[in-house]
């Protein structure tokens, strides 16, 4: 009875267990499978940190910012101006209105946008605790934010529902793991098909815009708006933004594309391309003229909505970028933080004064 107890553990082990076989005879090994190392803070930042001065990325962003600001004025200050000169009562009101329409186009994306939280990615051994917490607190928030849209916006469609029910377990039970596989699940699918489609309607809007004006002016401050705008709508799909040092590169190519409209404005791109049309259009003065419009119109509005569509495609790789990394982040093995090392330095004063041996105050 015992024998056949004794062979029948043996088989139930030869199943569970893989075997070895050395020298001819079988072997059962256990074999655990092993776990992927952690990777050190060290390692992180030699494979993904970059020397980043945050301080002067901070000025630079504020300079360009005020920069664009700047801009705005400009062009409201000249278009009202001409318009006053025509009319001094319609130039008072084509003032008032430019105030209210510099406070919607221009101050409200550019607030919305900056003051979103962002993910704390370039970090070292110093701060990489202290950034996974931030971490882990701007994606609580991103997850309650998505939750809270969906449930109080009927068919906003920008989120894939079946996700967004697990998401909003997660925030309901605190289950850090929960939230952040299901945000990249929507980050992964339908937040960057949303984020697209809000790309190309921008797109669409600056070269129908920039077609329809024959005004540089108002042809830059309109896709300057629409690049805004359309930055601070992928912003609020995602639920927080770059950081400093790649939004400074973000508002950079706003001014560069807002100099390239004014200059695709006053530059007469139609009339070189409509002299080579044919002879018949250059015996018919009127028909050269049409080609000529509808040239410049075709090229600008190509040109300006190529420029937006660049911008929206790197504020997405951006925006993915960083989310990946403080994934990474979250992984990584920080070691010892100041609350540990604070706490081992209190035991250690404790059992020295157990001992009876004067101590003073320890350095942390």
């Amino acid at each position: 009875m015992k024998k056949r107890k004794k062979d029948e553990i043996a088989a139930a082990d030869a199943v569970l267990l893989p075997a070895k076989v050395e020298g001819g005879k079988r072997k059962v090994k256990d074999e655990i499978p092993a776990q992927p190392a952690k990777m050190s803070i060290y390692e992180y930042e030699e494979k993904y940190v970059k020397r980043e001065n945050t301080k002067s990325a901070k000025f630079f962003l504020r300079l360009i910012i005020a920069l664009i600001g700047v801009f705005f004025v400009w062009c409201f200050f000249t278009l009202s101006k001409s318009i006053w000169e025509m009319n001094e009562y319609a130039g008072y009101a084509a003032a008032g209105v430019s105030v209210i329409l510099f406070i919607v186009f221009y101050i409200v994306p550019v607030v919305k946008i900056c003051k979103t939280d962002y993910f704390v990615t370039n970090v070292n051994y110093k701060t990489a605790g202290a950034a996974k917490r931030r971490n882990k607190r701007v994606r609580y928030q991103i997850a309650e934010k998505i939750v809270e849209i969906c449930n109080s916006v009927a068919g906003v469609g920008w989120y894939d529902s079946a996700t967004v029910e697990k998401l909003e377990a997660g925030v309901k039970y605190h289950d850090d793991e929960v939230i952040k596989e299901n945000l990249t699940a929507l980050y992964n699918g339908s937040v960057k098909k949303s984020a697209r489609e809000v790309i190309f309607k921008c797109s669409m809007k600056s070269a129908m815009y920039s077609a329809l004006s024959q005004e540089s002016k108002i042809d830059t401050m309109l896709v300057a708006t629409v690049n805004l705008q359309m930055i601070k709508d992928i912003v609020f799909l995602y639920g927080f933004r770059p950081s400093d040092t790649r939004l400074v590169k973000i508002f950079a190519a706003v001014v560069r594309n807002a100099l390239v409209a004014y200059g695709l404005g006053g530059l007469k791109i139609g009339n070189g391309i409509a002299r080579t049309v044919g002879d018949a259009a250059k015996g018919i003065p009127f028909l050269g003229s049409v080609i000529s419009v509808l040239v410049d119109s075709s090229v600008q509005g190509l040109a300006n909505g190529t420029l937006s569509a660049v911008i929206g495609y790197q504020t997405i790789r951006y925006l993915n970028t960083e989310y990946k990394l403080q994934n990474i982040l979250d992984g990584v093995d920080v070691g010892e933080t100041e609350e540990e090392l604070a706490a081992t330095c209190e035991d250690i004063e404790k059992e020295l004064r157990k001992k009876g041996k004067p101590v003073g105050p320890v350095p942390v």
